[in-house]
């Protein structure tokens, strides 16, 4: 099969997916852009496009692109958070799947304008197959749509070694309102305090628009966006990581921190409970002495290792990139003959 797959945004995670499927045996060629803030050198499979409509530069490499495509003769196209309404140019060329990452913003900050959000619905009307990559989400959307187990959006040749040593707790990704950080900030406060605390300092690590005024002891936030390169070997030493979000997402950060080794703490209605493994259950979303309680279990180095291997095993499990391919090209199959 052959999968011309669009993500101008996405190009870490589409880079995940399209090497899987790769490993299956399926060609696939990526359009994307330079948008993400992970840059990097496009890989032999990659198109890298300037999805900027207005600037007549642009178009050159667009329309040489899409020819390009035409004459490659896919199977089947994968649109993935797509903005620019000229790519659909390469909707034609093929059945499509339209993947959704979530069923509407987390907050005020993420609102798109509504032109894009018509774009957006648009592809799902028009799609051959729509994917959820979350059953939460797949019940919230106005249209069917099959379920595949979202993945990392980091190869694992670029995975660290499991490590050993476990200190510090993470709160990573960026800064906004639905992350719920003055809950985590009041329960890191309480943890501090507690007989359980051994020593460990909470790290936000991240930019944003939020604004937490003071922090608490042994808290550190820095301030400023990570490659990941910068940022795993500091994940994969924490003893857990919150993701006690106050809005359900599909969150990369989650899985991240299983994909390492690491134990997330969720909320039970931020980070999805259905990521979870069975043995770590969902905190309330205003349960700071819950929340405390949480993070004082994991304080043992031996027990966050433990743990951590628990959930790691997880990720590999249900989540890995070539158990989401399986499920993704299934799809993507059904789609292309029709």
């Amino acid at each position: 099969m052959r999968v011309l797959w669009l993500s101008p945004w996405m190009r870490t995670l589409s880079r995940v997916h399209v090497e899987a499927l790769h490993d299956l045996g399926h060609e696939c060629r990526l359009v994307t852009s330079d948008q993400h803030y992970e840059k990097t050198a496009a890989l032999p499979y990659e198109t890298v496009l300037n999805p900027r409509p207005k600037d007549p530069r642009t178009w050159g490499p667009l329309l040489r692109t899409v020819d390009a495509a035409r004459r490659w003769r896919p199977d089947v196209v994968v649109v993935e958070l797509v903005w620019d309404p000229r790519w659909t140019l390469f909707t034609r060329l093929a059945p499509t799947v339209h993947l959704v990452h979530d069923d509407a913003p987390h907050d005020a900050t993420e609102v798109r304008p509504m032109w894009q959000r018509h774009l957006f619905a648009r592809f799902s009307r028009r799609a051959a197959r729509v994917v959820a990559f979350s059953e939460h989400v797949a019940k919230r959307l106005p249209y069917p749509a099959s379920v595949v187990p979202l993945t990392s959006d980091v190869l694992d040749r670029a995975v660290p070694a499991p490590a050993s040593e476990k200190r510090d707790f993470v709160l990573y990704g960026r800064m906004s309102p639905y992350k719920n950080v003055p809950v985590a900030l009041e329960a890191w406060e309480r943890h501090v305090k507690s007989d359980s605390y051994r020593g460990d300092r909470l790290l936000l690590l991240g930019d944003g628009p939020l604004d937490v005024g003071h922090l608490p002891e042994q808290c550190e936030w820095r301030r400023e966006r990570y490659t990941y390169a910068q940022v795993l070997p500091l994940i994969s030493h924490a003893k857990g990581s919150l993701v006690h979000y106050r809005h359900a997402t599909q969150s990369g950060v989650q899985l991240l921190s299983m994909q390492l080794g690491v134990t997330p703490i969720v909320s039970d209605s931020g980070g999805l409970p259905e990521f979870q493994p069975v043995d770590e259950p969902p905190v309330g979303v205003d349960d700071v002495e819950g929340l405390a309680a949480a993070i004082g279990g994991l304080a043992d180095p031996e027990v966050a290792w433990k743990r951590g291997e628990m959930s790691r095993m997880h990720f590999e499990r249900v989540f890995s990139a070539r158990a989401s391919a399986q499920v993704l090209a299934e799809v993507l199959t059904s789609a292309a003959r029709e």
